[in-house]
């Protein structure tokens, strides 16, 4: 991995983008309209997930390694968000709250059990808390599109952002399926990356600025980047050269299938 913060300051920007979920939410009017970039949820459903999610996530982090998550300890299953207005945000900054202290506990370098066992990133608390920005701070955005006023992630969030999702989402040791390639990756905030995929499968790596140019390169903020890979902006949204199938495929690709 290449951390563009310490673990302290992860912790922090977990709070914050807690704090500004929790905002977007309260500045709503009807809690009950659907999201368009979730159309499964309403705002209220988003709300469940993320509190939910960071408990989930909690209990993960305060087990410890394992081949598989903990079973839920609750015989009733998941925690019903309340439905009152301010019950729902203590409850929504309780759960970011156990989620911080789980963090806290374990340190960054102690292992647990995750999802992404064949990528770069590592199977540990701090791999873990590294992605909990991202979804806090994507669903923030969802929350804000919903009443019409969406604004781009903050700049920090968003290069750490492209970074974690190089390394823990795309990155892959499953063999690239199609024609080998390079995408090489740059934000306008002056960080790039290249993906390379090929026959050991997909991998992120640092951009020397005199490199040679990959196959494809994509440039943007890092606000967009991030929001093209988690299906909250299209491609053409950003500038483009060469071949854009490997993108494409890449987008698509299920290596655990």
């Amino acid at each position: 991995m290449h951390n563009t913060v310490e673990f302290p300051e992860i912790l922090r920007l977990i709070e914050d983008r807690s704090a500004a979920f929790r905002a977007a939410l309260a500045s709503a009017h009807d809690l009950d309209v659907q999201v368009p970039t979730c159309p499964d949820w309403t705002l209220r459903e988003l709300a469940q997930h993320l509190g939910d999610g960071r408990r989930r996530q909690a209990a993960i982090v305060g087990a410890g390694p394992g081949a598989e998550p903990p079973e839920r300890t609750d015989p009733k299953g998941a925690p019903t968000a309340p439905r009152d207005r301010e019950a729902l945000d203590a409850w929504l900054a309780e759960s970011t709250r156990l989620l911080l202290d789980a963090l806290r506990e374990a340190g960054p370098d102690r292992g647990c059990w995750t999802w992404w066992g064949r990528s770069q990133a590592p199977q540990t608390s701090g791999a873990v808390a590294r992605h909990q920005i991202q979804e806090l701070a994507v669903h923030t955005y969802d929350v804000q599109l919903t009443q019409g006023a969406a604004q781009p992630l903050p700049t920090d969030i968003s290069v750490e952002g492209v970074d974690q999702f190089l390394t823990t989402v795309a990155a892959t040791s499953v063999p690239w399926p199609f024609k080998p390639a390079t995408i090489d990756l740059h934000t306008t905030e002056g960080r790039s990356w290249r993906l390379t995929l090929n026959a050991d499968g997909v991998r992120s790596d640092g951009l020397a600025a005199d490199a040679e140019p990959g196959d494809m390169a994509m440039r943007g903020a890092a606000s967009e980047l991030v929001l093209y890979f988690y299906d909250r902006a299209p491609l053409d949204g950003l500038e483009t050269t060469g071949d854009t199938e490997p993108m494409e495929q890449l987008a698509v690709w299920d290596p655990n299938a």
